[in-house]
């Protein structure tokens, strides 16, 4: 097995309910996804989540363009969600979501806390890149950065 055969494990403890982080991720993603990793930067007017099978996960501009960056693959609310990760080891968007790796968001009730685990697994259809596109977001400023914005917001609540 090679390092892009690999998934990447990320977890991180949110001081609410589960119900409300499975909101917070999915619903109101605007409010903790860090702009810094956007492609609209200072133009972004939305990002978020159809949160459907089959939903986008996209930004919008300020100037009304729309740019798929995933794809619901399944989503069981409050429990998990499954998605496409359209995004190569460029920053490129990946128009094809059976081209993309996976993302997958399982929510663990834990009473009044939640235990977060985000597995990104796949990699391999990220083709040449994929070991380190892989290596990059288990990286601190990878995975574990925007969890800790989902974090931060968590316990603004």
């Amino acid at each position: 097995m090679t390092e892009a055969d690999r998934s990447i494990t990320v977890e991180c403890l949110l001081p609410i309910t589960r119900d409300a982080a499975f909101e917070l991720f999915v619903d109101r993603f605007a409010e903790w996804w860090p702009k810094d990793y956007t492609f609209s930067g200072d133009n972004l007017q939305d990002i978020g989540m159809e949160p459907m099978l089959g939903g986008a996960c996209y930004e919008q501009t300020r100037g009304g363009h729309r740019m798929i960056w995933g794809t619901v693959l399944s989503i069981e609310r409050p429990l998990y969600i499954r998605l496409a990760w359209q995004i190569s080891p460029d920053r490129r968007p990946i128009a094809d979501p059976a081209a993309a790796s996976r993302v997958m968001v399982t929510f663990w009730d834990a009473g009044t806390t939640t235990r977060l685990e985000l597995v990104h697994s796949e990699f391999v259809s990220h083709g040449d890149g994929a070991e380190a596109y892989g290596q990059a977001l288990a990286a601190p400023e990878g995975w574990p950065y925007c969890l800790e914005g989902l974090r931060e917001s968590a316990a603004a609540l």
